[in-house]
């Protein structure tokens, strides 16, 4: 077999799930490994994901798996008309979550505090990619084109008495498409099996209607419920101290009567400072409201490397650069509720993310038999920050993964995969920074087919 065809054989055999457990909202990896395969091809895969996310929230109530499984699909076709130029068209789904918090924790609602329901979120967005590439000399090429991007669902709810002002916060986005543009270059030397790509994608700006909702007022009447609870209770306690006035404060009665006494006060205090803050938010803010939000997904580069180390063996890389730090999303209504509430800061997001994204993944390709090949590799995420939203609480993760190709026809590939994550350990935080749970020794499995066709 050729060096140049054992390259193809092999490289495909990589999971087509690479990146399905990534940084923040990253998921597919955006590979254009398709686009660079020689002469004529196209394929189609599916990638399944089966995470579990567990942790605590500060009050040392246990939350179960929060983490939803998910699949989603990925096609490509390339043409090569002539010797020199080529064109291809890539679908994939780049950036999404899924995430439902689950029991009695400090992320549910059980209508104790006017609201009900978990805190959950929901986002999925589809990509078509249409390149162009132009080989000026020999071995090298360079690419360029459109990207198509849509975001298909957006759906975020907030629940339980960690989000404080914001339990019982919903938006949902209406569909929303944009376009966004990519351009690289490729190296290759067939004969020692060498091939290398740089591939930069800009970011792509949606404005999507988003129907948002936050009922302040039954926060409004749950605390002065509360607030009234603990002036009836107040009330007893100071006639009970005044039948034992004539008792030194040290008589155990008297003592226990002006420790609920102390306690009681103190939590009536807390409730009036929230009862004013409410009421004031209250006063600002709708309980509805439709209006355009802008989200900007972020900018990225690729650079894949690989080639032949001996007979029948390539290795391989890929790094991936994401610029998670300059991400955020602030819907209307819930941006003006955050501006009330900390006009010091000028308010906050309802997601961002403080660091960029940075991942690598290695491996070794092999072939075994004419028709069968597999290959192992590792891999690597930064995560996009610690602590990180509650949307999504994990940092990072480092993976390991097998593969199989098998070809029972030349023009036919059939691959397969499967890879297994542990999850990075994160702090939680709500929008306002302030640190509400702990997530620890979590893990993720992904599995992914994938049928190649050379034609």
């Amino acid at each position: 077999m050729k060096m140049k065809t054992l390259v193809v054989a092999i490289a495909t055999v990589a999971l087509p799930a690479t990146s399905v457990f990534a940084a923040a909202l990253d998921r597919s990896g955006q590979s254009i490994s398709a686009f660079l395969q020689p002469g004529n091809y196209a394929e189609i895969g599916v990638s399944s994901l089966y995470p579990t996310v567990e942790g605590k929230d500060r009050s040392g109530n246990g939350i179960a798996d929060i983490g939803e499984s998910y699949t989603f699909g990925s096609a490509a076709i390339k043409l090569q008309p002539t010797e020199k130029l080529s064109f291809g068209m890539i679908y994939d789904e780049p950036f999404g979550a899924r995430a439902t918090y689950r029991g009695s924790n400090n992320f549910t609602a059980n209508g104790s505090t006017g609201t009900f329901g978990n805190t959950s979120s929901d986002l999925k967005t589809r990509n078509l990619t249409t390149l162009f590439g132009y080989e000026p000399i020999n071995h090298f090429k360079v690419y360029g084109g459109v990207a198509y991007q849509e975001i298909e669902k957006a759906e975020v709810d907030l629940r339980g008495t960690a989000y404080s002002v914001y339990n019982g916060y919903s938006s949902t986005g209406d569909k929303d498409s944009a376009f966004g543009w990519v351009a690289g270059m490729a190296y290759e030397i067939p004969e020692i099996a060498l091939k290398a790509s740089l591939t930069y994608r800009s970011e792509i700006e949606h404005n999507a209607s988003t129907q948002e909702s936050l009922q302040i007022g039954n926060l409004l009447t749950a605390v002065t419920n509360g607030l009234g609870q603990v002036d009836a209770g107040l009330s007893q306690i100071n006639a009970g101290l005044a039948q034992l006035a004539a008792l030194p404060d040290t008589d155990p009665r008297k003592a226990a009567l002006l420790t609920q006494q102390q306690s009681l006060t103190a939590t009536r205090t807390g409730l009036v400072t929230q009862q004013a803050r409410l009421a004031a938010l209250n006063a600002l803010a709708p309980s509805s409201l439709e209006q355009a939000s802008k989200v900007t997904t972020p900018q990225s580069v690729n650079l894949d490397f690989q080639t032949g180390v001996m007979a029948d063996t390539v290795a391989f890389a890929n790094l991936r650069w994401v610029e998670w730090s300059g991400f955020a999303i602030r819907p209307a209504l819930f941006g003006a509720v955050a501006t009330a509430a900390s006009p010091s800061t000028g308010g906050f997001n309802l997601v961002d993310y403080t660091d960029d994204q940075w991942s690598a993944n290695v491996g070794v390709g092999r072939k075994l038999t004419n028709t069968l090949a597999g290959n192992v590799s590792v891999g690597w995420d930064s995560g996009a920050g610690n602590p990180v939203t509650t949307l999504g609480p994990t940092e990072g993760y480092w993976n390991v993964g097998l593969g199989l190709r098998y070809s029972p026809a030349p023009q036919v590939e059939l691959s397969g995969g499967v890879k297994y994550f542990w999850l990075g350990d994160a702090t939680a935080k709500v929008s306002s920074g302030t640190e509400v749970a702990d997530f620890e020794d979590n893990h993720a499995l992904a599995v992914g087919l994938k049928l190649g066709y050379h034609f």
